[in-house]
């Protein structure tokens, strides 16, 4: 590899940190975290599909609320990808197994309630993600990836009660 090359090549290059975390607890959270940054992206680039497309008497504050979450989920990304850098790790990259996942979004709903509903399944399974995770950073003493993912956890869980409302009748 020429020096030019080795430059321009992602490392993560902190192997040997110590904050209290062991190595091998750090990959585990960083998969973790990787797992919830692609589905997060996948939410958040399906979100802004059903928002550009969302047609029907509730157009209006649908497009608007939908809005609202793809601006969230992208500013999300970035404090999950950081944190999987705090943990010596690199955020997924082009040609990784979790960066190709990103662009398989499966925005197809045809009504504005196929989306909600479409949207409430992916919101649930990255509740279940990072619920997972958050209580495996507080068996791994991370209170830091813990207290992120609580943050993230109440912002789905409160995206769900509002998508479960509009299909109440």
């Amino acid at each position: 590899m020429s020096k030019a090359t080795a430059v321009l090549s992602p490392s993560a290059s902190v192997e040997n940190m110590s904050i209290g975390i062991s190595a091998d607890d750090r990959g585990e959270l960083s998969k973790d975290l990787t797992d919830i940054l692609t589905s997060t992206y996948q939410l958040l680039i399906k979100t802004h599909v059903y928002h550009w497309n969302v047609v029907g008497p509730m157009f209006h504050s649908l497009h608007v609320m939908l809005e609202e979450q793809y601006n969230d989920l992208f500013a999300a990304a970035d404090v999950i990808a950081e944190r999987i850098r705090a943990l010596g790790h690199l955020a997924p990259v082009e040609g990784s197994a979790p960066a190709k996942g990103v662009m398989d979004s499966s925005a197809k709903a045809a009504t504005a309630h196929d989306m909600v509903n479409d949207l409430i399944g992916d919101h649930e399974k990255i509740v279940r993600l990072m619920r997972k995770a958050a209580n495996s950073a507080a068996d791994k003493g991370d209170a830091v990836t813990e207290d992120m993912l609580v943050a993230r956890l109440t912002f789905h869980e409160k995206i769900l009660w509002m998508l479960r409302a509009i299909l109440t009748d």
